[in-house]
């Protein structure tokens, strides 16, 4: 059996797609499980589509990801160039072979000639297939044309009787009539070649054994595999995936405002655990099993686990991954990630550390962690009506004799590096005061923090914030009660 060989072809037209990473996963895993090369190679002959610094990006989220090639344009290899705009002369030769196999002509058709056969089956509703009448111009004299300096294509040419068949490791066996299928423009004029064309000719002599791509190209593996056979070359093995989807209905696109992965990073997701999650978009392990590292992804993946049918993005199965992932990783790994977050949110004199602790087990992706912590520069304004917890039955009055209570036990305490110091003395008032837990800590809770959810209870943030702040802030609530207490009375 041959190494497997496997490539990921990327144009470098912007940013990367969710659909497009999760095709580089599933090329590199199923190289990598089967101890093969994946190789990486830039397509970029549709000129006027390419974006400056798109490479860069390829690059960089691969790296991010890693999925490290073992072969491509920044490392080299023994198959290059890994660019297709420097390797088209090549196209040419390969083109001049295939029509002397007879498995392509030359075509001298005007666009306007095209263009009339395409309006002519569109009133009488018929899919158009050009008719190409250059395909019966003997070679002789197409060559002769060609050499006074014509103008030329070069069209696929296929007999329209029989039924071409193919395998494909997801979908099976399938068979398409030859009539059905159009000659396409292999090379076109300007000498550049059709994507299709230029990718059966990179993927034959880079040696190239399992093809991965979307399940929309499977209508036009049977013209790939008439040019393999052509040129009698083995034709790959073929692995056409389903699609990923924003919906039942709608593909994700960058364009109607789906994200990318760089967009998803930007929002403060986890590169591994966006690896992680695509991993599972049309593709199921054979068990319940959804916390993977690449190094596990390789060793499980199988082919014959890819799924038929369409994947659903669910940005809420991977929010709750990424924070699997936050909350699975070493304390000062989170708080590395979350110090950029912290810049323009925390301007106070804070243990930062702290603050990692209690975010690390409540926080679900970066980018929520300003919000999260806005209070800690600044008391925010907040209704008084926070103080009041149906299920703990706080009232007003009860808000109020707690903080009182806790603003005295509190400022007796001179320990305030220890958080154990302050869980014993606020701990000890319900105690004292013969009330439930909650109906002391939610009112100092909501004193600290002026919110209905914070990262971290009652104890930690009074830790956090020190004593003069906690007891400044007890100040305004115990203030605020003793208004509303005077006014409902």
């Amino acid at each position: 059996m041959n190494k497997v060989r496997t490539r990921f072809a990327p144009s470098p037209t912007g940013y990367m797609h969710i659909g497009n990473l999760r095709t580089a996963l599933f090329e590199y895993l199923i190289a990598k499980h089967e101890g093969g090369d994946f190789l990486l190679r830039i397509e970029d002959t549709d000129q006027e589509r390419q974006v400056e610094g798109a490479v860069d990006i390829i690059y960089n989220t691969l790296a991010n990801v890693g999925l490290k090639h073992d072969e491509g344009p920044d490392i080299g290899g023994a198959y290059g160039p890994y660019i297709q705009s420097e390797r088209l002369g090549m196209y040419k030769e390969y083109a001049d072979r295939l029509v002397e196999l007879g498995g392509a002509h030359y075509c001298f058709c005007s666009e306007e000639a095209v263009e009339q056969q395409r309006k002519e089956c569109e009133l009488i509703n018929k899919p158009f297939q050009y008719d190409d009448p250059c395909k019966h111009i003997p070679l002789s004299e197409a060559r002769a044309r060609i050499a006074n300096g014509e103008k030329y294509v070069v069209r696929q040419s296929i007999a329209h009787e029989g039924v071409t068949y193919f395998d494909d490791e997801v979908y099976g066996r399938i068979g398409v009539d030859n009539s059905v299928l159009d000659e396409s423009v292999l090379l076109k004029s300007d000498g550049f070649p059709t994507y299709n064309f230029a990718n059966i000719i990179d993927d034959h002599t880079m040696g190239i054994t399992h093809v991965v791509r979307g399940n929309e190209y499977l209508s036009s593996t049977p013209k790939y595999n008439l040019i393999y056979q052509a040129y009698g070359w083995e034709i790959p093995t073929y692995v056409h995936v389903p699609p990923v989807m924003k919906d039942e209905h709608q593909k994700l696109s960058k364009r109607n405002g789906d994200a990318s992965f760089q967009d998803l990073v930007a929002k403060g997701y986890l590169p591994e655990a966006i690896l992680n999650y695509i991993a599972l978009l049309g593709w199921a392990p054979d068990s319940e099993q959804e916390i993977y590292t690449l190094a596990e992804l390789i060793q499980v993946f199988d082919i014959k686990r890819i799924s038929k049918s369409p994947a659903i993005f669910d940005i809420h199965k991977l929010t709750w991954m990424n924070g699997m992932y936050l909350r699975s990783m070493p304390l000062e790994q989170f708080h590395a990630l979350a110090l950029p977050y912290y810049q323009d949110a925390i301007h106070c004199d804070v243990d930062l550390m702290s603050v990692s602790k209690i975010l690390q087990q409540r926080v679900e992706v970066l980018s929520q962690i300003p919000e999260m912590i806005d209070f800690i520069d600044a008391l925010p304004e907040y209704d008084i009506e926070l103080y009041l917890h149906k299920k703990m039955k706080t009232t007003y009055e009860i808000a109020l004799r707690s903080l009182i209570a806790s603003e005295q036990a509190l400022n007796e305490l001179n320990d305030w590096q220890s958080e154990e110091a302050v869980h014993s003395v606020l701990l000890a008032l319900p105690q004292q005061l013969n009330m439930k837990n909650g109906q002391v800590l939610w009112p100092v809770r909501t004193a600290l923090s002026g919110k209905q959810f914070t990262p971290g209870g009652a104890i930690e943030l009074a830790h956090i914030l020190g004593k003069e702040e906690t007891l400044r802030r007890i100040q305004i609530g115990i203030e605020k009660l003793q208004a509303q207490v005077k006014e409902s009375a």
